[in-house]
């Protein structure tokens, strides 16, 4: 999907290996600990919008004008109403043959040894035929679905597509189906997700700025929270460690908000674009 960003997106979990490290003796102690760290890793993806978070797609079958949505589905980012081209689709099962024959060997002038003369060539030859069955499919994308009405506006990204656009055909989203206005069809969904790794852990994306404002985050969080804890006589050493760490936090934020905010190879075309024909409905030449 890099036609919509440019870096992969991976586990936090090296992020909060150098928290505990660089904390080690407060963990130790068990003055803090690592529980809240996925809530303040959310926190961070949030306040930097979807464009934090993994954009996947899924072609839904609708039924009875429904179909179920993705486990993983955050938001819309496009939804298109799809018409029928030939695609076809490899299956994960496959059929194995095994053929057993008798080798054979020519007594020619050709052939320079005897056929009494031992060789590596075996008697008997088995191979072994595996065959791969295939399924075709037929879509394609033909218009953007319109919003239904304005609760399915919360369910759709800043940047959706589908917000600018009318059509006959409308979608919306209840009790995490995908629900519009026609009977039978495909939808090509494009969304925002929220996938974690084997731990459970959601994943960030693989960006040293991102990586280093969720650092900082959780590093301010934990000097608050024993700042909470703190008695009279250490409350104003926690208090200088919370307060350097909040200043640190929020310059890596706006780091990461400028690197988020980057413009990808097709937005600078589609902007050059707008600004040639910004003039064209005045009709100036």
């Amino acid at each position: 999907m890099s036609y919509y960003y440019k870096y992969d997106f991976v586990s936090p979990e090296p992020v909060y290996a150098l928290v505990k490290e660089e904390l080690k003796s407060y963990f130790d102690t068990g003055a803090i600990d690592d529980t809240l760290f996925p809530v303040y890793t959310n926190k961070c993806l949030k306040k930097l919008g979807r464009g934090s978070f993994k954009i996947n797609e899924k072609l839904l079958y609708i039924s009875d004008f429904q179909a179920r949505l993705p486990e993983d589905f955050l938001s819309v980012r496009e939804a298109w109403l799809c018409t029928n081209i030939t695609q076809a689709y490899q299956l994960p099962t496959a059929q194995y043959d095994q053929i057993t024959q008798t080798s054979t060997r020519l007594d020619s002038p050709d052939v320079y040894c005897s056929p009494c003369t031992s060789c590596e060539t075996p008697d008997i030859i088995q191979a072994i035929y595996k065959t791969t069955n295939t399924v075709l499919f037929q879509t394609r994308k033909k218009y953007l679905l319109t919003p239904g009405n304005i609760s399915v506006k919360s369910n759709c990204s800043l940047d959706c597509a589908n917000l600018n656009v009318s059509s006959p055909e409308s979608f919306d989203i209840r009790d995490n189906k995908f629900v519009v206005n026609f009977r039978e069809g495909t939808v090509y969904l494009i969304y925002y997700s929220e996938e974690r790794d084997e731990k459970g852990y959601q994943l960030i994306p693989d960006n040293v700025r991102i990586a280093e404002y969720i650092e900082s985050y959780i590093k301010y969080k934990m000097f608050e929270q024993l700042s909470n804890q703190a008695t009279d006589e250490t409350f104003n050493q926690m208090q200088t460690k919370k307060e350097s760490y909040n200043a640190e936090q929020f310059e890596k934020q706006v780091l990461a908000e400028i690197e988020i905010k980057k413009q990808t190879v097709w937005q600078k075309r589609h902007a050059a674009l707008k600004s040639i024909h910004r003039n064209d409905r005045f009709k100036i030449y």
